[in-house]
Formats: structure tokens, C-alpha cells, sequence
């Protein structure tokens, strides 16, 4: 398997869960200010946070270890103020950036576990 950084695998997260969160919400308005508030309710640290915390007992030993390699990341200046959220944030997008370049399967399952919070 090919080594990527864990910031790099992040980055790549972030995309696909805002791109999963997008193809949801264009379903739900046609109304595009209604469509972005529900869409950053989604991709918003907080709740990339909460949803990696319905995961912990989801996730294998190497999973968590990739999530507690990615919440040790050094964080941008300005993003101190909520940095516990942050870490958890980056931790959940590096899975997300994980199982997507590594493991579609775990990926598919996880995103199906999900399904039941990105509906609320």
C-alpha cells in the first residue's frame, strides 16, 4: 500500500465527506441558501466530531491508531480556540481519507453506519 501523510489523507477526507454531505443535501432543497446551511451543518468540526465518537467502538486497532496519529497533528494557529474539536475533526476526515484510498468496503459499511445521524 502506498504511504500517504496523514495531513494528506485528511485533505483528501474533507473532499469526499463534504462531496457525500453535497449529494445528500441537493436531494433535500431546491432553495440554495437552505441547501448551504444544512450542508455546513454537516461538514462542520463539531459535528465530524460527535460522528467520530459514534464510531470509537466501530473501529479496529489500526483504525484507532490512525485516528490518534491524526488527532497529534500539530494545529494551525488559527485554529486553537476549539482545538480538542479540531483534533477530533481531523481525526474523523484521515479515516474518511483512509478507507477511501485503502479499503472501499470499510468505507461503503462505515458511510452505512452513518446513514442514520446524516438523515436527522
Amino acid at each position: 500500500m502506498e504511504e500517504i501523510n496523514l495531513r494528506n489523507y485528511a485533505y483528501l477526507g474533507d473532499a469526499v465527506w463534504e462531496l457525500l454531505i453535497r449529494e445528500k443535501t441537493i436531494l433535500m432543497t431546491n432553495n440554495a441558501r437552505k441547501l448551504h446551511e444544512i450542508t455546513t451543518a454537516k461538514v462542520k468540526g463539531s459535528f465530524q466530531a460527535e460522528l467520530l465518537s459514534k464510531l470509537e467502538d466501530t473501529l479496529t486497532e489500526e483504525e484507532k491508531d490512525l485516528a490518534r496519529r491524526a488527532r497529534n497533528l500539530p494545529i494551525p494557529v488559527g485554529r486553537r480556540s476549539c482545538q480538542s474539536e479540531y483534533r477530533q475533526a481531523t481525526a474523523f476526515e484521515t479515516l474518511i481519507g483512509f478507507w477511501f484510498k485503502n479499503d472501499k468496503k470499510r468505507f461503503d459499511y462505515i458511510i452505512s453506519l452513518l446513514e442514520k445521524v446524516l438523515s436527522a
